[in-house]
């Protein structure tokens, strides 16, 4: 199984390669328009990042879980900053 800062690692590549800003990320895995990204939505920009199909849904679980503050089960624009910001510190 691929290392936490492994995958950290592979989504800040996604997100600083393919969008100009987070915001843009966000905006465009937020497929339902609603603000948050949901499991399925975080699984996708896990798929993006080349995170292995095997563990793909248990990152994702686990993202949301660790991120996800005000416990809808999904992560909103303040929460993904948040864990963008813990990203990056991680592996620096």
């Amino acid at each position: 199984m691929a290392s936490k800062k492994t995958i950290i690692k592979k989504i800040q590549i996604v997100l600083t390669k393919h969008f100009e800003t987070s915001q843009d990320a966000f905006n465009f895995f937020d497929k339902s328009g609603d603000g948050k990204l949901s499991k399925t939505e975080v699984v996708k920009l896990l798929k993006e990042a080349e995170i292995n199909g095997f563990i793909r849904g248990l990152v994702g679980s686990k993202l949301i879980e660790g991120y996800d503050k005000d416990g809808d089960g999904k992560i909103s624009w303040q929460e993904f900053k948040t864990a963008i910001k813990e990203m990056e510190r991680d592996v620096a």
